[in-house]
């Protein structure tokens, strides 16, 4: 073998250890490449409201509960009864006196109160009342009933869940009381009846 066919030789040796060594080299990074990448899972979305809850936003009463449950002005201070007769036009008193608002019993006193919606002295709504009828019913709380009238009145104090129009003499105690005696006056209501319209309008707060 001479000289050329010696260098030709080691030259294709040559090569061939290099293109071994980058041989390896590729399938070595190529092998711990594949290692270090993982597919994802698959994400799996949770709402965190659910459409068929009961929320504000798709049912109205619940947004009106929120709002007076937390943007109450009721007080049973007796400075307060005071003031309410001083209030501006369209003023409402609104939210409960002691305890907070229950929602279930919220949605059950507006429905039990439908039944006396045809008479306007009746708040719809024993948590957000008109200040003017309140000052109008307060106005009847000291009007002088019949023996017989008196039995009706008496026969709700007994009976009634709180035993009187509210839970407490407070602005409530009296609003209540004299909407009593003018449903006694004018529409003739029992002692049931004015134990139903009392036990429905409670506006101390709590479960029903």
């Amino acid at each position: 073998m001479n000289m050329k066919q010696i260098l030709q030789t080691k030259h294709t040796v040559l090569v061939l250890i290099v293109v071994g060594v980058l041989s390896i080299g590729y399938y070595a990074f190529a092998f711990s490449h594949n290692k270090s990448v993982t597919v994802p899972k698959k994400r799996t979305s949770t709402p965190a409201t659910s459409h068929t809850s009961i929320t504000p936003a798709n049912d109205p009463l619940a947004a009106t509960f929120a709002y007076l449950s937390t943007h109450g002005d009721s007080s049973c201070a007796s400075s307060f009864q005071g003031s309410i007769a001083t209030m501006p036009p369209g003023a409402r008193l609104q939210g409960s006196c002691c305890s907070p608002m229950n929602l279930a019993a919220y949605k059950e006193q507006l429905e039990g109160l439908k039944k006396y919606r045809a008479i306007a002295e009746i708040p719809p709504d024993p948590y957000n009342i008109d200040a003017a009828l309140a000052t109008n019913l307060m106005g009847h709380y000291h009007d002088t009933l019949t023996p017989d009238q008196q039995k009706a009145y008496d026969y709700a104090m007994q009976n009634s869940k709180e035993k009187g129009p509210c839970c407490c003499q407070c602005w409530r105690w009296h609003v209540y009381g004299g909407l009593a005696k003018y449903l006694i006056q004018a529409y003739h209501f029992t002692g049931q009846q004015l134990t139903e319209v009392w036990n429905l309008s409670d506006g101390c707060g709590g479960k029903s």
